[in-house]
């Protein structure tokens, strides 16, 4: 019998079909060597709801679906339905609605795969399909290796009893004995929150943290706010853009030199291949706030909001607090922001393809702690100015100025660089 190995895909397609055949979990378990307790608990897991009815017959699952004589519930004068019953929409508008639960989903198999009622029942539907469940399992997979286990709300919270007692000189360790049940959290996970910069207090502030050198770390194991994905990921970002098409996107993402040095963030329009590029001296998420308040500051909420409909990154570390770069400090909404998948930097091709131009004149594995903000700025206005051949030989300097203004570029302190000028090689910076 297999222990400790994840299932396949090839033996969640064989549930199902063992499912189908009315196959219990036992004899499905003995087949694929593994605990019966472990299909059990798969099958449960990934139980996919559907709501959909059958020939004739719309989704109805309330108790009353057989004898309820209600009409017109919805007050619609163009509804034809004799009765509210045969409408899929009638337990929204009715107050009487009461849910139904087949009693066949509270025992074994627990999913309507072997029932031979499924094609002609109304009620909601628990099915386990292969499929779905295995891109579920690698949704959570990926997902559980990233978030530290607090939102925004319990880190405030933690923020207003620590950060103020830190700068009263008092120890982490001393806040933590002294308020143990407050923090709910232990001594060690207290450190590492103040070590990521959770807190308003910074290591700096803490009386004896800065004299002695921190012990060598195999890898950061810095966790992003899983919940901060929620209605923000990339399947969300393609229903938005259905019902908005012609809503322009900016790409934005980071561009490490030697690890633990310098980051520059790269903001990138995709009507016009226009980017923007910011040194930081570290890969925070605070950095990246600063960037967009400034940005905010300087092009005014109207230019802003032109310029930053939609922007689409992937999940570092960095992006992890979006409410701050989507709304302003009187919580007006200036942006929206969605996440691409995780490992799927295709989903925002753009930006990765234009780093290539950064890759020219910084190559892989070279430092950006020599450079400052003008050299960035320079290298960014050489790049900018470069024709590009899927703009019909324009640089994206000439279009974004076409499609924004000359004033939006002033802001920017964007400059366009001649032709016969433009240098994309390391000499650039030297």
């Amino acid at each position: 019998m297999q222990k400790y190995k994840h299932l396949t895909l090839s033996e969640r397609i064989f549930i199902e079909q063992a499912l189908n055949k009315k196959d219990s979990f036992k004899k499905i378990a003995r087949s694929l060597e593994r605990d019966c307790t472990t299909i059990s608990k798969e099958v449960k897991k990934y139980i996919q709801l559907k709501q959909s009815g059958t020939y004739g017959k719309p989704f109805n699952d309330c108790v009353y679906r057989y004898d309820c004589k209600k009409t017109y519930v919805c007050e619609e004068p163009s509804c034809s339905r004799r009765y509210c019953r045969f409408c899929s929409k009638c337990h929204v508008h009715c107050k009487d609605y009461e849910k139904y639960i087949c009693p066949k989903l509270s025992c074994s198999p627990y999913v309507c795969n072997p029932c031979t009622d499924k094609r002609s029942c109304t009620l909601e539907k628990g099915l386990y399909t292969a499929t779905w469940a295995h891109k579920e399992y690698q949704k959570c997979l990926s997902e559980s290796r990233s978030g530290i286990c607090i939102d925004e709300k319990e880190k405030a919270r933690l923020d207003g009893l620590i950060s103020p007692l830190i700068m009263k000189g008092q120890s982490l360790h001393h806040i933590w004995a002294t308020n143990k049940d407050d923090l709910m959290l232990s001594e060690k996970t207290l450190y590492n929150y103040t070590d990521y910069n959770c807190f308003a207090a910074r290591n700096i502030d803490l009386p004896r943290k800065v004299r002695y050198r921190p012990r060598k770390k195999k890898k950061d194991s810095f966790k992003v706010d899983k919940s901060c994905r929620l209605g923000r990921s990339y399947d969300d970002f393609l229903s938005y853009m259905e019902s908005n098409p012609d809503t322009p996107v900016v790409e934005i993402d980071s561009v490490e030199g030697n690890k633990g040095g310098k980051v520059l963030l790269t903001i990138h329009f995709t009507n016009s291949s226009f980017m923007l590029a910011y040194i930081r001296d570290a890969n925070t998420s605070q950095s990246v706030i600063d960037i967009f308040e400034d940005l905010y500051s300087t092009l005014g909420k109207e230019a802003f909001k032109r310029l930053f409909p939609l922007i689409l990154t992937d999940a570092g570390s960095e992006f992890s607090n979006p409410t701050a770069i989507e709304f302003d400090a009187d919580g007006e909404r200036r942006t929206r922001l969605f996440y691409c998948d995780p490992g799927s930097p295709y989903q925002k091709g753009a930006v990765e393809n234009n780093h290539e131009m950064i890759r020219r004149i910084v190559p892989q594995g070279k430092s950006f702690d020599k450079y400052d903000q003008i050299h960035i700025k320079l290298m960014m206005d050489h790049i900018n100015s470069y024709a590009r051949k899927k703009l019909n030989d324009k640089s994206p300097h000439s279009l974004f100025s076409f499609l924004h203004g000359t004033d939006v570029l002033r802001k920017l302190d964007a400059n366009l660089i001649m032709p016969n000028d433009i240098t994309l090689m390391p000499e650039l910076l030297k």
